[in-house]
């Protein structure tokens, strides 16, 4: 039982409570700034392929347009019969030579009118070995070299269209990156071809088409049918292969995609792509997610305004997870010391509305409780008395027979004083015997009692066993229920000396601290008590001739009384006689104690 109400835990229930609304408080806060930041991130997502799509369509636009002008460029070479008759005739006269190279000039400069918006080179390469070009130092390749290019072989293969193709060139110590737009011209008749047309743009003004569109984590790759990088704002990318690129571009446009994540370059990157058919080029936009999303999306605001709002959040449960917990803290508490036997531990009804109606049901608990225990008690006392009453008044009548055919043998004998001494000593018993249950007597009245109980003995049975008192003085106003020591006199006298003839009773009367000790000690037979001291004889065994009160009823008479803590302890010896041992607390009537079940102790 001691178990089952130990000290309620204090802090047990606040830090369950706090716990687990700290943990989902933290929990609501990060889901709901992850899944703010991920649906933010694809609306990012959404929009900024959108707003690049647009973007690249303009880039488009400006390389259709450049397009356009080497087309324009390349159909006005194809056409003038200058440029054929200077790429096909043979060597003539200095003059011939002169005036042939003179129109030439013009009819290159002409045809670089159209392209006179870039920055770039024209040169023209015939099967006679002649070329021309607009600026030699520009593209810096001989014509031996431009033979035998792949270059070269493939524009020849692909005679029908302009070809735009990737070349680097070393230039000192330094790597220059081209792109070189390449028409092979071919006689309509014959349908061979007579020259070659190179329109070369250096990498850095072929990516000014695209420069302006391109920011920090915003990059712009171009890349050829091969995966090679053939311009870029990443300076450091040109001329690498990147076939994995290639594939994610080829997908998006195969797949009429909008945009597509995927990590490139070691980062989590939103692809963009468009096709160029006219350049056989990929045109693809490189988007951070990382970096961008965090211009959108301030982290560190986010982090700090989740950290002040849990703060915040913690704060408040606390405060009203403390009040709660500490209103049921005190309540638990209270209600503990119910098991100390404190029903008078009425509980202070405060808290909340919850708190207050179980408090108010404890405290109703405990006045019902009260009252039973008072109705308990009150039939407890009175069946205590009635079964101290049916105790006290079983006078045994073959006593009176046996005392009055005694005082009758006295009166014939003619010993009439000793018969009304005996009448006198049967008097005093009967009235301490048959008057109030509930009264208690001082030991000297007791010891009255007793002797005129001894002296009756002696008149019927003889002087064979004598009677010895040994009472202190300071005991003698001490009070002790009636004929609480008669019942072991008389146990004494018929039942300790049957193989004895004679013997001697001791009676001692004295006290110790708050105890009165009364003590009945015969030199008789004595008896066995299977090794067991303060084990009471049945007293069914024996018959009580005076009042039939047996010692068993005296020890639990005095229970009644007085406590557990008292009683009757007996110890017998057989051959040397038995110990009776009476435990009493010290009851004065000075006190006030008028009734069994006061205990008014003398300290």
């Amino acid at each position: 039982m001691k178990n089952r109400f130990r000290k309620p835990g204090g802090q047990r229930l606040f830090t369950k409570l706090f716990l687990i609304m700290t943990v989902s408080i933290i929990a609501v806060c990060l889901l709901t700034s992850l899944i703010t930041i991920r649906m933010s991130e694809r609306l990012f997502a959404e929009t900024f392929s959108i707003t690049n799509g647009k973007v690249l369509q303009q880039i488009q636009t400006s390389l259709s347009s450049f397009h356009d002008s080497i087309v324009n460029a390349s159909t006005f070479a194809t056409q003038s019969g200058t440029v054929k008759s200077y790429l096909t005739s043979e060597e003539s006269d200095s003059v011939s030579m002169s005036k042939l190279y003179y129109r030439m000039s013009e009819q290159v400069n002409q045809m670089s009118s159209n392209l006179g918006a870039f920055d770039v080179s024209v040169m023209i390469t015939g099967v006679n070995g002649r070329s021309y070009s607009t600026d030699r130092a520009y593209w810096p390749v001989m014509n031996s070299e431009l033979a035998k290019d792949p270059l070269t072989a493939r524009a020849v293969a692909n005679a029908n269209r302009i070809l735009y193709q990737y070349d680097q060139r070393m230039n000192g110590d330094e790597a220059e990156h081209f792109l070189i737009a390449s028409k092979a011209m071919v006689d309509r008749t014959s349908g061979l071809p007579y020259g070659m047309l190179y329109v070369s743009i250096r990498e850095q003004e072929f990516r000014r088409f695209f420069a302006n569109f391109t920011s920090v984590g915003n990059d712009v790759v171009v890349l050829d049918s091969t995966g090679k990088i053939v311009s870029s704002n990443r300076l450091e990318l040109i001329g690498s292969a990147e076939p994995e690129l290639l594939e994610d571009a080829q997908r998006i446009v195969s797949d009429q995609l909008d945009y597509q994540s995927g990590a490139v370059f070691g980062k989590e990157r939103i692809i963009l792509s468009n096709y160029l058919p006219s350049y056989d080029l990929y045109l693809v936009n490189l988007i951070d997610r990382q970096y961008t999303a965090g211009q959108i999306i301030n982290v560190q605001s986010v982090a700090l305004a989740c950290i002040l709002i849990i703060l915040f959040a913690l704060l408040v449960v606390f405060i009203m997870s403390r009040r709660l917990t500490s209103s049921l803290t005190r309540l638990v508490r209270q209600m503990s010391t119910i098991t100390k036997r404190d029903f008078g531990n009425y509980i202070t009804v405060k808290g909340g509305f919850e708190v207050q109606e179980l408090g108010k049901a404890f405290n109703y608990m405990l006045d019902e409780l009260n009252d039973y225990i008072r109705q308990l008690l009150d039939t407890q006392k009175e069946q205590r008395n009635a079964e101290l009453a049916a105790l006290q008044r079983q006078i045994n009548p073959h006593f009176l027979y046996n005392t009055l055919a005694s005082i009758k043998m006295l009166v014939q004998k003619g010993s009439k004083e000793t018969a009304a001494d005996t009448i006198n000593a049967l008097i005093s018993l009967l009235q301490n015997t048959i008057s109030n249950v509930s009264e208690t007597i001082p030991i000297e009245q007791e010891m009255e009692n007793m002797r005129n109980y001894v002296f009756i003995n002696h008149v019927r049975y003889g002087d064979r066993i004598k009677v010895n008192y040994f009472v202190s003085p300071d005991c003698l106003e001490y009070e002790v229920p009636k004929l609480i020591i008669q019942p072991f006199i008389e146990n004494a006298f018929f039942h300790a000396f049957n193989e004895k003839n004679e013997g001697t009773i001791y009676i001692l009367i004295s006290r110790s601290e708050n105890t009165l000790i009364c003590e009945v000690v015969d030199n008789g037979d004595g008896m066995e008590l299977n090794g067991e001291t303060n084990v009471l004889p049945n007293s069914k065994s024996h018959r009580q001739l005076f009042t039939g009160i047996g010692i068993q009823n005296v020890n639990h008479r005095i229970k009644l009384l007085y406590g557990e803590t008292y009683g009757v302890h007996i110890s017998s010896t057989k051959g040397e006689g038995t110990k009776v041992r009476i435990i009493m607390p010290l009851l004065s009537k000075l006190d006030g104690t008028e009734e069994p079940g006061g205990r008014n102790y003398i300290s």
